[in-house]
């Protein structure tokens, strides 16, 4: 076979790491081209909830191209697209009653901020200023990288991104210096603030207090300031509840989803928003119209993926599923605490995460490639952020296949949990 021409996302081709050809995958399971079963522990990048080859979301695919491939969606609609949008409203908060579609989390977070300056626009007033969290992560196009931690993911775009105010990662037993930065820059009139609620994921699955994440919630309707919740990574059951937001009894203004939308098979987003936020650009004036949009905006066959994930989540015990990995995901994090060279060991709902080696976190450590090849070698997928591992399996994960998940960590502690070069 002759070399890929292919570039691939975040890969350092530099490197020279190999790239594994997969040819299907079955519930927490990838076939490679070489015959070999790798148990999938990062959810292919957080976004398989229930396992991959799903019979309901597959069979929803296949008819649903049979019958409609794609059509513009400005000014046009179509089926799956308003069984989504209803399936959204009976599940999600009230107060968001209504869905706009996009196709990535990266566009999701555009399409909030763009809703976020409209609305203030539209009220004609000035603000336009937008808060963000230390060490945060919203995605890879502009507006998303400009919210997010400025460093490595970002550093030769600097000259696109706009400014923003930044608050302290509200880290155990230094909550109030991050609510008195946000308490400060919406008393000088913030837009918005913009958050992953209860957990950081590429800033280092740093997680902190739902009592935080509702007084952050509470300044923000205080000063009238947008309240935008990234719920990307978070929502559909991964922090234990369908939205992580729900742990502080929170609702956003402004709610980003994607990623488990479809249950992780097809690219989908929706960024949803409550009645004011539609209200401010509801006008027979044209020229208050809601700019954005892609070619691909509600493709019919991704709403129906997501619309048979939607009935999965009404017909089947996908919490009791996601208590129970929660559960064992608690059990055993709690149990790698104990061991030399694991440090910081946390977990989150279906979430578990520790550090490996001397020190925080670092995702430019060198330990990260090492890391990565060993769990490669082992038939493990997993993805550590630098020296921090996590485990984000999907929900149908087997007790064995966790145990070779977990034991594989184990052992890396062992080889590895003295180092850690930066």
């Amino acid at each position: 076979m002759t070399a890929s021409s292919i570039w691939h996302p975040f890969t350092q081709h530099g490197l020279g790491e190999p790239i594994p050809l997969v040819t299907g995958a079955k519930g927490a399971v990838l076939t490679t081209a070489d015959g070999r079963e790798v148990i999938d522990g990062i959810s292919s990048w957080w976004v398989t909830t229930h396992g991959h080859g799903h019979p309901r979301i597959v069979q929803a695919i296949a008819e649903q191209a049979q019958r409609l491939d794609q059509i513009i969606f400005a000014g046009w609609t179509h089926e799956p697209a308003e069984e989504v949008a209803r399936g959204l409203r009976e599940i999600m908060p009230p107060s968001l009653t209504r869905v706009f579609f996009s196709d990535s989390g990266s566009t999701s977070v555009e399409v909030a901020l763009k809703m976020a300056l409209g609305y203030w626009l539209n009220r004609d007033s000035t603000r336009h200023r937008i808060v963000v969290m230390e060490h945060s992560y919203h995605g890879d196009t502009i507006g998303a990288m400009s919210v997010g931690a400025r460093g490595a993911f970002n550093r030769a775009y600097e000259p696109l991104l706009f400014d923003v105010a930044t608050i302290p990662f509200p880290s155990a037993g230094n909550e109030q210096a991050p609510l008195d930065a946000l308490e400060a820059a919406c008393r000088q009139g913030a837009a918005a603030l913009i958050v992953e609620p209860l957990i950081l994921g590429a800033g280092g699955m740093l997680i902190y207090s739902a009592w935080v994440l509702a007084e952050m919630a509470r300044i923000c309707a205080q000063y009238d300031v947008l309240f935008i919740a990234d719920e990307v990574m978070t929502a559909w059951g991964r922090t234990g509840t369908l939205l992580a937001c729900e742990q502080a009894g929170v609702v956003p203004d402004i709610l980003c989803l994607s990623k488990g939308l479809t249950g992780g098979s097809v690219p989908l987003a929706v960024t949803m928003a409550s009645e004011a936020i539609w209200d401010a650009h509801f006008s027979r004036d044209r020229s208050r119209t809601f700019f954005h949009s892609s070619s691909y905006t509600a493709n019919p066959i991704a709403c129906a993926a997501a619309a048979a994930n939607l009935a999965i989540w009404r017909e089947e015990p996908v919490l009791e599923r996601v208590a129970r990995l929660a559960e064992e995901q608690r059990r055993r994090i709690d149990l790698l605490a104990s061991v030399p060279g694991v440090h910081n060991a946390r977990s989150l709902g279906t979430i578990a995460a520790c550090e490996i080696g001397d020190g925080e976190g670092a995702y430019l450590s060198d330990l990260g490639p090492r890391l990565l090849a060993y769990f490669r070698e082992r038939d493990l997928l997993l993805r550590p952020l630098g020296n921090t591992v996590y485990v984000m399996p999907p929900y149908c994960i087997e007790q064995a296949q966790l145990e070779r998940v977990y034991s594989a960590i184990d052992q890396a502690a062992a080889v590895f949990g003295g180092q850690n070069e930066v």
